[in-house]
């Protein structure tokens, strides 16, 4: 009964299709594939999905490169299951949740977001599929080719006027907060008595007896960071600070803020001019890489245009 009865509604959805003008056509059009990858379709809807969520952000790439980039992605995707880099569904999601709360939103709002849009949101995990398949077999097949080394390194620090990048150091900090309840109008008077705490503490075991005893404070344990985790401007603060003195007193969301600097020492650890050149040197690398290994895995592939 249920099959005859699903016959009968299939029935008189393609009979409406075919009376109301050009509906069958367009629908046929939308879903007629342009070209197979490897067994697999790409249809004129794939391309007018992609087309979409390109121009979102503010890509309009011709209907070829988006083909291009269809075809790219399906053969990394067949190539990926060669060497058995295959992310789950949880996998994409967690990466597509993450790529929403970059945008201040959750995962149903993106997708909320991207049908007003007219896009369905497989069009974007597919992209997202995509890219963490080739990104894990490319950092996965060419690991030794794709590394930095120091040599490499100091030849790009050679010749410029780089001779205080190439110094870091270790900082140990004890970060402290004296408290200000919000909406509160003693900001200015909590400010003017850190100050005067401030001079009085020329060592970290001083200021830790001091803003445990006092109320309303706190000072945490030690942080060690090197010049490459810090902002530049706390950097210099830090450089300007005496070894077992606190920075000046800046207000934040929490209170009054200071760090005391228990420790300061050279280290071996990456600067951030040396940070910054071994990862343009890594992407560049990588960007080659992909390129050629694409180019391989493409010339190798079945692709039938229709």
């Amino acid at each position: 009964m249920t099959s005859k009865l699903s016959l009968r509604i299939l029935g008189l959805v393609l009979c409406c299709a075919a009376a109301i003008p050009g509906l069958g056509t367009v629908a046929a059009r939308a879903q007629s594939v342009v070209v197979m990858v490897n067994g697999e379709p790409i249809t004129n809807f794939d391309i007018e999905q992609r087309s979409k969520l390109n121009r979102m952000s503010h890509k309009n790439d011709s209907r070829q490169q988006v083909l291009d980039d269809l075809i790219d992605e399906k053969v990394k995707i067949k190539e990926g299951k060669k060497y058995g880099v295959n992310p789950t569904d949880s996998d994409i999601d967690s990466s597509y949740a993450t790529m929403a709360s970059r945008m201040r939103m959750n995962s149903a709002q993106m997708t909320k977001m991207l049908a007003a849009q007219g896009i369905r949101p497989d069009t974007l995990k597919s992209r997202i599929k995509a890219e963490m398949v080739w990104g894990s077999l490319v950092r996965g097949r060419f690991k030794d080719s794709l590394q930095v080394s120091e040599r490499e390194i100091q030849a790009q620090l050679k010749g410029g006027d780089d001779s205080k990048a190439v110094e870091s150091y270790e900082y140990q900090l004890r970060p402290i907060v004296m408290i200000v309840a919000r909406g509160s109008d003693s900001v200015d008077a909590r400010r003017r008595e850190a100050e005067q705490l401030r001079g009085r503490v020329t060592s970290c075991a001083e200021a830790d007896r001091l803003f445990k005893a006092l109320p309303n404070a706190a000072i945490r344990g030690t942080v060690v960071k090197t010049s490459a985790d810090l902002p530049p401007a706390l950097r210099d603060i830090l450089d300007k600070t005496p070894v077992g003195h606190l920075t000046a007193p800046e207000v934040t969301k929490q209170g009054i803020e200071m760090v005391a600097l228990c420790g300061r020492k050279q280290s071996t650890a990456d600067t951030p001019r040396k940070r910054e050149i071994r990862e343009k040197m890594f992407a560049d690398k990588f960007q080659a890489k992909s390129k050629e290994y694409l180019q391989e895995v493409r010339k190798a592939a079945m692709i039938e245009y229709r």
